[in-house]
C-alpha cells in the first residue's frame, strides 16, 4: 500500500471517537493520513451543538459556527491522534450518510463507529453505518466501543467464492502482510441444503481445495500465514462467525457486503448487516459494485 488516506466521521461521542483510535493503531503499521469529518444539518442540529461542549443557540450565525467545529475536531482528533498524521477536518453541511458517502470517494477508507450520540437506535436499520455500508463503494471499517484492533495478529476472511467476495481479499493480505498476522480463511455451508451429510462432506472437500488454489492466487506470500476452513453448520453464515469469534476473538474480520445473491445481499438479515451488528470484532466491509438507484434510496 501506498500513503493510506483514511476518513473518520466523527459525532463527538465517546463511541465515535474509538474510530480515531483504530486509525491511530493503522499508523502504526502503514502510511497513513487521516482527516476527521463532522456533517450535520443547521436546522436540525443548531441547537444540539452541546454535544461537542458548545454553547451555540439557534441564534448563531452559519458562518461562525464551522470555524468553531473544525477547531473541536481538530482538538479531539489530536487527543487520539499523532499530529504528524492528521490532515485538515473537513465538513459538510447535509444528511450524515449522504455526506460521508460523497466525501468517501476521495478517500482510501472509512473508520467509523457504529452508533454514538443517538445510542443503540443505530442498530435499526436506516442507522448512519449501515446507510454508509448499504451505498458506499469506499472501504468501511466499522468498529464498537469492546472492538480490539491491537495486536492485530488475527484476521477472519470469508469467501462465497464470487467474483465479489475476492475484492475483499487484498485488504486482509495487505494487513496481515505488515502485522504478521494469522488470517482464518472461511467458507461456510448449511449442511441442511444437501441430502445427505456424506453429500454435504463431499462438497466442503470440493471446496476446500478451491480455497486452496485461492490462497495461491491471491495471498501469495503470505501463504504460510491463511488457514483456509470449510465449516459444515446448521447455523445461518452471519451466526457461525458469531460463534467463531466467540471462541477466537478476532482482531478484524473482512468480508464483501455484496455476494452470490447480489444487490439485496446488504439488507435486514444479511449477513455482513448482522455481523456489524452483533460480533463486536472491528469489521472491514467491502462493496466493489456500483448500486442501482432503488438501492440507494
Amino acid at each position: 500500500m501506498s500513503t493510506l488516506r483514511i476518513l473518520v466521521p466523527i459525532d463527538f461521542s465517546e463511541l465515535s471517537l474509538k474510530a480515531l483510535e483504530v486509525a491511530a493503531s493503522l499508523g502504526k503499521h502503514l502510511t497513513v493520513k487521516i482527516t476527521p469529518f463532522h456533517a450535520y444539518i443547521p436546522v436540525a442540529d443548531i441547537d444540539g451543538l452541546y454535544y461537542m461542549g458548545m454553547v451555540i443557540g439557534s441564534h448563531a450565525n452559519f458562518s461562525d459556527i464551522e470555524p468553531v467545529i473544525k477547531d473541536r475536531l481538530t482538538q479531539v482528533a489530536e487527543d487520539k491522534v499523532d499530529k504528524n498524521l492528521l490532515t485538515a477536518p473537513l465538513i459538510s453541511v447535509g444528511n450524515a450518510p449522504q455526506a460521508i458517502v460523497e466525501e468517501a470517494k476521495n478517500f482510501d477508507l472509512v473508520i467509523m463507529s457504529t452508533h454514538g450520540r443517538t445510542g443503540f437506535s443505530r442498530f435499526l436499520l436506516g442507522s448512519v453505518s449501515e446507510k454508509v455500508l448499504r451505498i458506499a463503494h469506499t472501504p468501511i471499517l466499522i468498529v464498537e466501543e469492546e472492538s480490539v484492533f491491537e495486536p492485530l495478529d488475527k484476521i477472519l476472511v470469508t469467501t462465497d467464492f464470487s467474483e465479489n467476495s475476492f475484492a475483499a481479499f487484498s485488504w486482509a493480505r495487505d494487513f496481515a502482510k505488515v502485522s504478521g498476522a494469522k488470517i482464518d480463511f472461511i467458507h461456510i455451508i448449511k449442511y441442511d441444503e444437501f441430502k445427505s451429510m456424506s453429500t454435504a462432506q463431499t462438497f466442503a472437500s470440493l471446496r476446500k481445495d478451491r480455497m486452496n488454489k485461492l490462497i495461491e492466487e491471491y495471498f501469495g506470500d503470505i501463504a504460510s500465514q491463511v488457514h483456509p476452513e470449510v465449516i459444515l453448520t446448521s447455523e445461518s453464515p452471519h451466526e457461525s462467525i458469531f460463534n467463531l469469534h466467540f471462541s477466537r476473538n478476532y482482531n478484524l474480520i473482512v468480508m464483501a457486503t455484496i455476494g452470490r445473491t447480489g444487490l439485496k445481499y446488504l439488507t435486514l438479515g444479511s449477513t455482513t448487516a448482522n455481523v456489524v451488528r452483533t460480533v463486536g470484532a472491528p469489521v472491514l466491509s467491502i462493496n466493489p459494485l456500483k448500486n442501482s438507484p432503488e438501492e440507494i434510496s
